[in-house]
Parts: C-alpha cells; structure tokens; sequence
C-alpha cells in the first residue's frame, strides 16, 4: 500500500518529455486534427501543466507504460486551454508540489504510527503510569532519586492498588518509558510538522485554500495532546465500583482515537489533493464507470469508519477480553445481557457483551459491503487503478478480519491487537486512496477526453 502511496511522489520528466518530442514531430499520431504540435509545446511550458504532471504515476504495481503515457498525453493536451475547474494547492512549481507533498506524506506516516504506539501503550497497561501533564513536556526521571518520587506518584492511583500492587521500580520503569515515549512522539510531530510549514509559507508555495486546511489540522492536533490527557485523567479517578478495574472512560479513548483518524485522515487527504490535482482519466467511459464506483465506495467507506470507531469503545471496555470464542459468543450466538442496561443506548457502548457484538457485526457488514462493491464494478468499464484499488481492499479487508479473530482468540495479545489497530487504519487508507481517484476530473480535462479510451497509440 505504502509503495502504491509512494509512487506518486516520484517525477518523470523523462516520460513527458519524450512524448512532447513525439508529439512534436508526429501529432497525427497522437492528438486530433484540432490539437496541433504546437498546442503541445505550449502546455509543455504552462505552469498547469508541469504540476499536473505530479499526478497518479501508477497505482497498478507493474502497470504498463503505454497507459501512463496516455494518461500524461491526456493532461498535456488540455494543459494550454483554459485553467477551468482545476486550482492547484501549492503555488511555485513542481519543485514545490513534490516537497511539499513529501512533507505531507510524511506527516501523516508519522500520524500513522502514533496510532499504533497509542495502541501498544494501552495493551500494555502503560496509558496510566504517568499521572500528571504539561503541555510544553518535561525531562524523564534521571536520577534514582527522580525515579522514586514517580514510582511513589503512581503507587497512589487505582490502577497500581487494585492491578499492580507490588510492581517493582523496574517494571514500572518499562511502562512509564512507553507513555513517555508515547507523549514526545506527538510533541515530535508537532515541531516537524509546524517548521515545514512556516518555511513553505514564507516562500510562498502554500495558497490561502491549502493554508487554512493545514491551519485547522494543526489545530486537531494541538487540541489531541489535551484530548489524551482528558482521557488518561478519566483512568486516575477510582472506580465506581470495589470490583471494577480502573480504565480509561470508553467515551474518551474514542474521542482520542477518532481525533487521531481524522487528522491522519485530512494529511493524507489533502498530500493525495497536493500531488495529484486531477484524478487519473483517459475516456469519458472510464469518468462514467469512476461515477458508478464512487455511489457505491461513499457509503462503504462510512460503514468502514463507524466499524473502527467502535472498535474504540471493544478497546475502551476491554471487551476483546471477554467471549473469546468465534463465531459464537460463548456458548450462545447472542449473549442474553445485551439490553441490561438503562437506558438502553448505553449498552452499544458501556455493555462488554453488546460492544463486542456490535464490533463483530459491523466488521461482518465491512467485509460483505466491500465484497459486495467488488461484485458490482468487477464487469464496469473503469480504469484499471481503481480495479486495482478495488481489488486490493478486498485482500485488506479479509486480512483485518483475520487479524480481529486472531486477536479475539488469542485473548488479544500485544502484537496481534496492534496489529488489528494498525489494519484498521490501513484500510480506512486504501478507502481514501479509492474516493480520491474517483473524483471527477476538471472541465477542461472533460472536454479533451475520447468517449472510449484507446488501448494503445498507433
């Protein structure tokens, strides 16, 4: 998925140029009798048509280059006309799309593995091991002295007087390390996203339209610090009953993680937006096929979000700890204590048994949505990126089914639950990736696009 993402970043100048040379020389052969071999040259030389050229490389593996030369010819024709429908994010070049693309990319990778380190730090009762919080951090105990004054800090919470009483300082030593290193790993991201941003901002790549989206991400993020600390705070407090464990409330640990997916989610959004202005089309066909494809990927991709929102609240309730057994809960397909609760919308999400029931389903009606999208566009005529993409959430999907079985059955291990969380946000991206080339092109684009796409030039 990553190498997929990656390649388009990468430039090819070299692809363009050659079919500028040939276009030059025999625009027969490639355009209509109305473009001409100057229309080429000209494009060649527009600012619109140099950052178009940053678009979808490939998102096939192995895809071969005859497709991607038409799909470059297709921009490269129109590029000269008018600039109708197609605003570019960042001004300055293609210098500056690509490094202000890597930068985003980047961000949101590093979004991506605060998800995960968020993830092992829960599975490894390590979230409540530091009981205070500044905004601007602090230095780690140095000292002996420094690491006894900690220890005896969290010997006052309910999480070490009711699960590790009698923890000695070096276990402690091991969780508190992983919430420290789960904190300075945003602050991290903080300052590597912010210094970038200043530096294209003055000089002045950055356009008003993309500067306001970043500004707003930014802002997420700076609020998720107080959002983490809002639900760890919620894991200090006793709990209301002498039998229950202390944990973190299921409504905050869903706040942080839904905050985490759409900051990760607007990056990447927004890196895709930056690279790639125009969705890949080479035929009015293929427009009309993408059109089909996204009435089905809008709503799948909500049923996505929801299913690993409530995994949240599995995470939140420890739920993954309680019925493991699949298909059956138990020894039952519906435990009967799912309503005991009132009201009754409490129990979708403070009620273990009907938490995880909700998960199981919502994962269910995951895989059919998807396998059902599949089955619908597999005969229409679309570009063979978006079968690709198709295709390729199809196989994410039954493996984040496999790994939310494994996890369940296993009594929800470290690596396996983290790898469930990591899966889970994997595919949320590959149904980002699908939206996005699914958009519609710019009227200019439509307007120089065949009815039927040509299977090669000749």
């Amino acid at each position: 998925m990553f190498r997929a993402v990656g390649s388009v970043l990468k430039r090819n100048k070299e692809v363009f140029n050659g079919i500028v040379r040939r276009s030059t020389t025999s625009s027969h052969r490639v355009f209509t009798s109305k473009i001409t071999a100057a229309t080429v040259n000209s494009a060649s030389s527009s600012p619109l048509a140099r950052n178009s050229f940053y678009g979808l490389r490939s998102l096939l593996k192995g895809e071969n280059a005859a497709l991607y030369r038409r799909n470059m010819s297709t921009v490269a024709s129109i590029s000269s006309g008018s600039k109708e429908g197609l605003k570019l994010l960042v001004s300055g070049g293609p210098q500056a799309q690509k490094w202000v693309g890597i930068w985003l990319f980047s961000s949101a990778a590093w979004v991506f593995s605060m998800v995960v380190l968020g993830g092992v730090t829960r599975l490894t009762r390590s979230g409540l091991s530091m009981t205070d919080w500044k905004f601007t951090g602090e230095f780690p105990p140095l000292s002996d002295e420094a690491w006894a004054k900690e220890f005896e800090k969290y010997k006052q919470s309910p999480e070490y007087k009711r699960v590790n009483k009698g923890m000695n300082l070096e276990d402690f030593k091991f969780i508190y390390w992983m919430e420290y290193a789960h904190r300075m790993w945003g602050r991290g991201l903080g300052i590597m996203f912010a210094l970038p941003f200043s530096y294209f901002m003055r000089k002045g790549y950055i356009t008003l339209r993309l500067g306001v989206q970043l500004s707003g991400l930014f802002a997420l993020g700076a609020g998720q610090g107080f959002i983490g600390w809002w639900m760890v705070k919620s894991g200090l407090e006793e709990p209301p009953s002498e039998y229950s464990q202390p944990r973190v409330s299921p409504y905050r640990l869903a706040a942080h993680l839904t905050s985490a997916f759409a900051i990760y989610c607007g990056l990447f959004w927004t890196a895709l937006s930056v690279v790639m202005p125009e969705p890949p089309a080479e035929s009015l066909a293929w427009v009309r096929g993408a059109a089909k494809v996204k009435k089905l990927a809008l709503p799948v991709s909500l049923v996505v979000g929801i299913t690993a929102i409530s995994g949240a609240f599995v995470a939140g309730n420890d739920a993954g700890r309680a019925f493991n057994t699949f298909p059956k809960m138990g020894d039952t397909w519906i435990p009967d204590n799912i309503f005991e609760m009132k009201p009754l919308l409490r129990n979708f999400f403070e009620n273990t048994s009907t938490v995880q029931l909700d998960h199981r389903l919502l994962a269910t009606t995951t895989l059919l949505a998807i396998g059902t999208m599949w089955w619908f566009t597999r005969r229409l005529d679309i570009h063979p990126a978006v079968k690709a993409l198709i295709g390729s959430t199809v196989g994410m999907t039954a493996v984040q089914v496999t790994l939310g079985i494994s996890t369940l059955l296993s009594y929800v291990p470290v690596s396996l639950g983290s790898a469930h969380q990591a899966g889970a946000l994997t595919l949320l991206t590959l149904m980002l990736l699908l939206n996005h080339t699914l958009r519609k092109p710019s009227p200019s684009l439509l307007k120089s696009l065949p009815q039927v796409a040509k299977s090669n030039f000749s």
